[in-house]
């Protein structure tokens, strides 16, 4: 079985990888499980300065989901460098760093210090920060901001950049189009939808920050059909997630058009996901006489 894919020029050995903000920066699920059986590591969002965060309570259960408004917390670029990197680069994995901001000169300012060092092989670049020169509109909401902020960044980039792109829009095929048309390798989605929880007893907001993002199996369906729009609307590589929990959720999204998959908030409750499923998908090939995972890329 060859279930390597190439993603924006660079060889992965399998389609599967853990979701940014769901995995640390990999040395937390270490202990759990074997980080080189990993097509890729993506760090939790990496920005130029410290952040602390939303208030609390920010995460809650809701039915086959749950919602998160953490707040793109990290504890910024300088120990990002000192401490999660050299751990990241003692494995044979490629390594995938988030990128968030608040403006485009923070933006810019943390590509620029990734550009600079070893050991990371792509950028994504986490889009559904708010942009606070613009009133707090996020930049993947806006084809404009989008086309703008990815062809500035592209400037400073030396790795490929993987736009990682928002639901929460009128149409990701004009997105998606805006995102390559600024120069993005390739781009990933989706990013969790904006929802709400009330506690009817305490007559309060489930999480301090009012809403949150959607992820789990219930937002499955909503990212295949986006990774299909988006896919079918542009020439770079798209990496899919949004609800994989099984080996065949993994698959969906691959038909659809995903050249790779990530896997988020099922590591939670099972923190060998990302490993397991990569097996499914292996099974699944050997079960029904695929010989390559990339004949499974669009076969819808």
């Amino acid at each position: 079985m060859d279930l390597s894919v190439d993603l924006c020029g660079v060889r992965l050995k399998n389609p599967v990888m853990n979701a940014s903000g769901t995995f640390g920066s990999g040395q937390e699920y270490s202990e759990f499980l074997d980080l080189n059986e990993m097509g890729a590591v993506v760090t939790k969002g990496v920005s130029i300065v410290p952040w602390e965060g939303n208030e609390s309570p920010r995460i809650c259960e809701t039915p086959s989901g749950m919602l998160n408004a953490i707040g793109l917390q990290n504890p910024g670029i300088d120990t990002f460098l000192e401490r999660d990197l050299p751990f990241l680069n003692k494995f044979d994995t490629t390594v995938i760093v988030n990128v968030c901001g608040h403006t485009e000169e923070e933006y810019i300012a943390a590509v620029e210090r990734l550009s600079d060092v070893g050991g990371v092989d792509m950028l994504e670049i986490n889009v559904s920060c708010p942009n606070v020169k613009a009133g707090g509109i996020a930049f993947g909401t806006d084809p404009v901001f989008l086309e703008k902020i990815t062809g500035e960044l592209k400037k400073h980039s030396r790795q490929p950049m993987i736009m990682k792109l928002s639901p929460n829009v009128t149409s990701i095929a004009d997105m998606a189009r805006a995102a390559e048309a600024g120069g993005a390798d390739g781009l990933s989605l989706i990013n969790t939808i904006t929802g709400m929880k009330i506690d009817i007893r305490k007559r309060a907001f489930a999480l301090a920050n009012r809403t949150g993002g959607l992820s789990g199996p219930a937002i499955h369906p909503i990212a295949v059909r986006m990774v299909y729009e988006a896919a079918h609307a542009v020439k770079i590589p798209v990496v899919g997630m949004g609800g994989v929990s099984t080996g065949e959720d993994a698959i969906e999204l691959l038909m659809a058009g995903a050249s790779a998959v990530a896997v988020g908030m099922c590591s939670f409750y099972d923190p060998v996901a990302v490993v397991r499923i990569k097996n499914e998908i292996q099974a699944f090939m050997e079960g029904n006489h695929v010989d390559s995972v990339k004949d499974l890329i669009g076969a819808v």
